[in-house]
């Protein structure tokens, strides 16, 4: 008989989630309090990347995660996807040299760039950087399309979607999870999937289980649909855009969003004001609206991918990079949820590494 697993969450992570676990003949049921697409993934910056700042344990999940989304868009050739390179000099010249020697000495695709070649990647930069690091291999992914594309293709596959409802809880019975609570109705399971984002420790907490996270809010400043300014990823100082298939600017201080402060709508303009002075062509450029996810992100930095020790029936899949991970995540908690096989790279990313 096939397994009954419920996943609790509709953004890129959950959806993903999903759509493996269906195509690998689970029985499964998304519920989300949201739309498809999720609350954190439409505000996503949505780079997929494996880029600074990262030991070399995570780095290699990460660019397994980019082999995966190639992958994912050949399975499922309604994804939105884009490998549009990124080009980014949003770190002093000496750690931009650490970074490129490191992660080149790890096989990642790093071509230093002077102003010339700078130029010929992104021709409408006001201003094309000396010194920049240009990754061919970066891309994106349009977040909530990606997410609606696999939610769709996994109820085609037979999996039953219920958006606009809230898991208030986790059902227990002999210890273990054996389903969901919601208002005015009961659901069981084999296993439940939270995969809920910032939502995450409130449901886990039912179950006794502490999801360590924090919620950092991001603005990010989104332009009205305009002609082709922008080739790809461009991070600089303090000032990280891209354009998005509908030909919007969007732009955050960083790829998580600007703090956005005490006024929202000023942060916003003023990230607007910036990023039109730092394009050619850009005058008719008009600010159309912004956002503020809450981004949600482990104590540690790195995701939380898992199931619950002591709890069994409850898998945890909780993590800031939710877009670069989604596939890879998709993949091995299926393969977890389904057949007990934890792949190696997950090895640090267990709930139990925090501790009771």
């Amino acid at each position: 008989m096939s397994k009954q697993v419920i996943v609790i969450g509709a953004g890129i992570v959950g959806a993903s989630i999903a759509w493996h676990l269906a195509k690998a003949g689970a029985e499964v049921t998304v519920i989300a309090d949201s739309s498809a697409g999720g609350v954190a993934t439409p505000n996503s910056f949505a780079w997929i990347n494996a880029s600074w700042g990262n030991p070399e344990p995570y780095f290699r999940l990460r660019t397994f995660a980019m082999a995966e989304w190639t992958r994912l868009a050949q399975d499922l050739p309604g994804i939105p996807l884009q490998w549009c390179g990124g080009l980014c000099w949003d770190l002093p010249p000496a750690k931009l040299e650490a970074y490129a020697a490191e992660h080149s000495a790890w096989g990642y695709g790093i071509e230093r760039v002077g102003n010339q070649r700078a130029a010929l990647i992104e021709p409408n930069l006001a201003e094309s950087p000396d010194l920049a690091l240009y990754v061919a291999e970066e891309g994106v992914a349009e977040p909530v399309a990606a997410s609606q594309a696999l939610l769709a293709d996994a109820e085609r596959r037979g999996a039953r979607i219920i958006t606009g409802k809230a898991v208030t809880g986790l059902v227990q019975s002999g210890g273990k999870v054996t389903g969901v609570e919601m208002p005015g109705e009961r659901l069981a399971a084999d296993e439940v999937v939270i995969a809920a984002g910032a939502g995450a420790p409130a449901i886990a907490a039912t179950a006794g289980i502490d999801v360590p996270i924090e919620t950092p809010p991001g603005l990010i400043a989104h332009s009205r649909p305009y002609r082709k300014l922008l080739n790809g990823l461009v991070l600089a100082e303090r000032l990280h855009m891209r354009q998005t298939a509908q030909g919007r600017i969007i732009a955050g201080s960083d790829f998580g969003g600007a703090d956005p402060g005490m006024d929202a709508e000023a942060t916003a303009r003023d990230l607007f004001a910036a990023t039109k002075a730092m394009l050619r062509g850009a005058d008719g450029l008009e600010l159309d609206f912004h956002t503020v996810g809450y981004r949600p992100t482990p104590i540690d930095g790195f995701p939380i991918i898992g199931r619950a020790e002591g709890v069994p029936g409850l898998y945890v899949a909780v993590m800031h990079s939710g877009i670069t991970l989604a596939p890879v995540v998709g993949l091995f908690a299926t393969r977890e949820i389904l057949d007990g096989e934890r792949d190696p790279l997950l090895a640090p990313y267990g709930l139990e590494r925090f501790g009771s």
